[in-house]
């Protein structure tokens, strides 16, 4: 994972609290979960959308 070990994420993660304070981390942490689920349905559409013209290439091959 990024060539990241424990210790590491430690203090990443104490950093992260003192700059942000305890209050702000869930809404932090909302917000993120928020962003990647629409980047996930953003990407999976793309996907389905790329997939979409390809079929309707192959069909017009043919």
């Amino acid at each position: 994972m990024f060539g990241l070990g424990l210790p590491e994420l430690l203090v990443i993660l104490v950093i992260i609290l003192l700059l942000f304070g305890a209050r702000k981390l869930p809404e932090i942490g909302r917000a993120l979960g928020k962003g990647m689920k629409m980047f996930k349905k953003e990407a999976n559409e793309l996907r389905e959308a790329v997939s979409d013209i390809e079929e309707d290439e192959k069909t017009k091959k043919k």
